[in-house]
């Protein structure tokens, strides 16, 4: 087949575009999907709504019926945070669809493995997560691994005692910004300032208890809400250091989107986390990992950072250094692409 006339459907949640609800799955799939009509590809965009990936059975009903009106044959990519959570419907159409599956953060399930064994294309977006599927005995020819670019963007210079610190991700448990605080707290004879930007109504509970344990912190403190387009732009270019203490990850975009301008990072030391940080062409790291839940090496990382011109002057130089090695987005599409093509 001529490579302009291939076509695909594209399985999307509902609120790709909310930007009152940025994630950065939602963030790829757009992405992704902007960029295919440039490598040849028609796209047929199908949003879906529910409550995924905890759909209730009109969900699932809504998902079927769309499905059923696909012609058959049609080469289909479905995100996972949809497909892990429908494979009862998904499973059956992958006899009559080239089912691709864009697959952020598996569940875990014997269903969902079954699932991603009958599908011609499993596409995910972080090293980590291929190399488990690999281990769980997934097929390796159809697997593609397709990390996130970057966009270009300026290199922040920094200030002097790098004080300005920032953390973007969704105000929830497993994002740790209840460890961030706790570590905080014991930094207060430091001049700092932090900027938590995320939506904060995932988990109301948890925001609630994050907002009471940062009393006293208040003055330092800007909880801001999700930013996108230049919002987000400008916190990143007021920022001298990202911290991003989460317990679970799979990639981490926002890391790379940190190193993109040449900002050093501190991270937990989880899932895609090391690799998404990754090393300059020296071998070092353009800041560091600290263990899962170590309120105590959190605080101690950002203290030799707060206190040790040294530290700061390094990890600038290798974020920088680091910079200049990262992939954009049309490497990434290019990737999805091939992994399209292949399935069908």
């Amino acid at each position: 087949m001529d490579r302009l006339t291939r076509g695909v459907h594209a399985v999307v949640p509902a609120g790709i575009d909310d930007p009152g609800r940025p994630s950065g799955g939602n963030r790829y799939d757009r992405r992704v999907l902007d960029a295919l009509p440039g490598l040849g590809w028609s796209v047929c965009e199908r949003a879906v709504p529910g409550s995924w990936p905890a759909p209730s059975p009109a969900d699932l009903d809504g998902l079927d019926r769309l499905l059923g009106g696909v012609p058959a044959g049609s080469s289909l990519l479905i995100d996972g945070l949809i497909a892990s959570a429908a494979t009862t419907v998904l499973a059956p159409q992958t006899a009559r669809l080239q089912v691709g599956v864009l697959l952020h953060m598996p569940l875990g399930t014997d269903d969902e493995r079954d699932l991603l064994r009958r599908c011609a294309a499993v596409v995910t977006s972080s090293r980590w997560v291929g190399d488990r599927l690999r281990d769980g005995g997934l097929d390796p020819t159809r697997l593609t691994v397709a990390e996130p670019g970057v966009d270009p963007a300026g290199a922040v210079i920094g200030s002097a005692a790098g004080g300005r610190l920032l953390s973007v991700a969704v105000l929830a448990p497993h994002k740790g910004q209840d460890l961030l605080i706790a570590a905080l707290r014991r930094l207060t004879d430091l001049d700092w300032t932090c900027t938590l930007a995320g939506a904060a109504d995932v988990d109301p509970a948890f925001t609630a208890r994050v907002r009471a344990d940062a009393g006293g912190l208040r003055d330092r403190l800007r909880f801001v809400g999700p930013l996108a387009g230049p919002a987000l732009d400008q916190a990143y270019a007021s920022a001298d250091l990202l911290v991003h203490p989460s317990r679970a990850e799979t990639y981490g975009m926002v890391i790379t989107e940190a190193l993109a301008r040449a900002i050093p990072v501190v991270a937990a030391d989880v899932g895609g986390i090391p690799h998404a940080l990754g090393h300059d062409r020296a071998g070092d790291r353009p800041g560091c990992l600290v263990a899962v839940g170590d309120v105590d090496a959190l605080a101690g990382a950002l203290r030799g950072w707060l206190t040790e011109p040294g530290r700061r002057t390094g990890w600038r130089r290798s974020a920088a250094d680091r910079r200049s090695t990262l992939a954009g987005w049309s490497t990434t599409a290019a990737l999805l692409a091939d992994a399209l093509v292949r399935a069908g």
